[in-house]
């Protein structure tokens, strides 16, 4: 059994070789998405926080990647999300199928704005 990864690069070369290339997309779509967002390992897996708090995660495996939280419930994602496999929270992207770089992208979208609200609506708490 391999030791736990303690930072984000030792997690990165924890990812088997298949999921390599489809990880450094989904990497690339979110930096590209929140620039100033923050890199780091969190519940053992990849993630980015901004406003101290981690509002993505992504991980790869022999034959899926994953990002984490999935907005399945939501309206604008439930039809589309419906083709994945995973649980309430999780999306798996085969693959053996190409990725849907749009779907991710708006995914990081839609979780960097619940981010972001959240924070100002914390922010607002704390003037009261």
């Amino acid at each position: 059994m391999m030791p736990k990864p303690e930072n984000i690069t030792d997690y990165l070369a924890t990812i088997p070789e298949e999921a390599q290339t489809a990880v450094a997309k989904i990497r690339n779509i979110i930096k590209k998405t929140a620039p100033k967002a923050e890199e780091g390992l969190s519940y053992g897996i990849g993630g980015f926080k901004l406003n101290g708090k981690y509002f993505i995660y992504y991980s790869g495996y022999k034959k899926h990647t994953s990002i984490y939280p999935a907005p399945r419930d939501h309206e604008k994602f439930a039809a589309e999300l419906s083709a994945y496999k995973g649980g309430k929270g999780t999306i798996q992207f085969p693959l053996d199928q190409p990725l849907p770089l749009d779907l991710i992208k708006r995914i990081v979208q839609f979780r960097l704005r619940e981010n972001e609200e959240k924070a100002a609506a914390a922010g607002a708490k704390k003037l009261r």
